[in-house]
């Protein structure tokens, strides 16, 4: 696979085809994913529910961070490289700089923080210093004791005008890339028709620029037992996990995944 850079996905948004992403924490999956084609390995703080047990993301350190971003550096071959800044390492704008200065030396090749428009400057400033920056809206994990839970986010009129407006607001302070998770689907391709970077979704619709789930999630495999409503098992009927993956990147690019019954309605 080619290299994938921002330039590479301005382009496929462009050209209204559709982005693949998968979050990814070592070596092997990094190269696996490669071969299936997988344009953006995230190495999302979802490692610590996901690797390292927990309950939530909260638990998860940079430091935890940095070491899955080399691993999954070492196994990459062409993938652009997202990494997730943890909880409160993004609080001040100098610690936003100071956190994806660690980040991006493991070989990440952009951050992402969850918020809103409040995080314009230092999304200003990490731009201007080299960092490309996605922003992660709707529902965000790492916030999950302020929303009060896992919901849906933006199924009011007052919240959906709210988010379109800090999505544009961000774009112009210079973010790369939107990530909505649990929007309804409606909101989402909104807001993807009023900015200009690519938009990925999660539990947001087909109509977004890209999609991405949580590799284990895709695989079947659950600590609870439980998947959310946007999660598809690419795993049934196929007998490895290359196939799964390779499965996986055609039906986002074919746009036969997400469907209806993956999304959420206003």
């Amino acid at each position: 696979m080619p290299d994938i850079t921002l330039t590479t996905l301005q382009s496929l948004k462009q050209k209204g085809e559709k982005i693949t992403m998968l979050t990814c924490y070592d070596a092997t999956f990094a190269h696996t994913c490669c071969e299936a084609g997988v344009e953006v390995l995230l190495v999302g703080d979802s490692l610590g529910m996901v690797l390292q047990g927990h309950d939530s993301t909260l638990p998860v350190s940079i430091a935890d961070m940095a070491y899955h971003v080399a691993a999954v550096k070492r196994g990459n071959n062409g993938a652009l490289i997202l990494a997730d800044l943890p909880f409160m390492s993004y609080a001040t704008t100098e610690q936003a700089l100071s956190s994806s200065a660690q980040l991006m030396q493991a070989g990440a090749h952009m951050v992402k923080i969850e918020g809103a428009a409040w995080l314009a400057e230092s999304v200003r400033q990490l731009n201007e210093r080299g960092v490309p920056v996605c922003v992660h809206m709707g529902l965000t994990p790492q916030t999950v004791n302020v929303l009060g839970g896992y919901k849906v986010q933006g199924r009011n009129e007052s919240q959906a005008r709210q988010m379109r407006a800090d999505a544009i607001a961000l774009e112009q302070a210079g973010a790369a890339m939107l990530l909505l998770e649990c929007v309804p689907s409606e909101l989402a391709a909104e807001i993807s028709q009023a900015v200009k970077i690519p938009v990925i979704g999660i539990g947001a619709g087909s109509a977004t620029d890209g999609q991405v789930l949580v590799l284990h999630d895709m695989l079947g495999l659950s600590l609870s037992g439980r998947s959310p409503k946007f999660v598809k098992n690419f795993m049934a009927g196929k007998d490895s996990i290359q196939a799964a993956l390779s499965a996986y990147v055609e039906a986002v690019k074919t746009v036969t995944f997400p469907g209806a019954e993956h999304g959420f309605s206003a």
